[in-house]
């Protein structure tokens, strides 16, 4: 069975029963303050499988449903189906546990701050996807745009918004998140970088 499909059904059953079990949310969101403290360290992952509310769930298992089915089939040709699985879940889980540092970072001396959501593990498998196809066709609000220019345009707003921290969105989370799956990635299949720049190469060629 797809691990795509697998997490998906587990995040969202697990994100349900939170929302109905405010003793479960409160011990397994990502709180750096309870971290640092009491040295709760499943935080990092747990807070991966909860979200504030059905679109916060909708729109993170939605991308993952596009994207990670992707991934999981690239990583089953070039690893082979057991190897690949595990690969596919070590860049989805860790991709969640590396997103959380920043904020375990900045927030570990306070004790009201809280983040959740599997958004840094869906943006490691997106921008994974993306190596491996940089030139598909990406719709962002009805708009079609080639992936690669999907992710120069989500990496600099990721970053901007980080900085100027105008919501509750983590979106340090999200660019830490994109960063490890391009580099857990590169890792696996360094030539990738090759192929990815010849793509791009080859579709901007067709509008000089």
């Amino acid at each position: 069975m797809s691990l795509t499909f697998i997490f998906i059904g587990i995040t969202v059953a697990l994100s349900l029963y939170a929302w109905n079990n405010y003793s479960i949310m409160n011990k397994w969101i990502m709180n750096p303050y309870s971290v640092q403290r009491n040295h709760e360290y499943y935080r990092f992952l747990t807070s991966g499988f909860l979200h504030a509310d059905y679109g916060h769930l909708f729109f993170n298992m939605l991308s993952l449903y596009f994207f990670g089915a992707n991934v999981e089939y690239y990583f089953s040709v070039l690893f082979g189906e057991s190897t690949g699985s595990l690969l596919y879940a070590a860049l989805y889980l860790i991709g969640i546990i590396v997103a959380n540092y920043p904020d375990f970072a900045k927030y570990k001396n306070s004790s009201g701050y809280n983040a959740l959501g599997a958004s840094g593990g869906v943006s490691a498998v997106v921008f994974s996807a993306i190596l491996f196809n940089p030139t598909a066709t990406i719709l962002i609000y009805f708009i079609p745009m080639p992936a690669f220019m999907y992710a120069v345009l989500y990496s600099f707003y990721s970053y901007y918004m980080s900085k100027r921290n105008l919501d509750n969105i983590g979106h340090s989370a999200h660019l830490y998140g994109a960063g490890f799956g391009v580099v857990f990635t590169l890792l696996l299949k360094p030539d990738l970088a090759l192929s990815c720049m010849a793509q791009i190469t080859e579709y901007l060629q067709r509008f000089l």
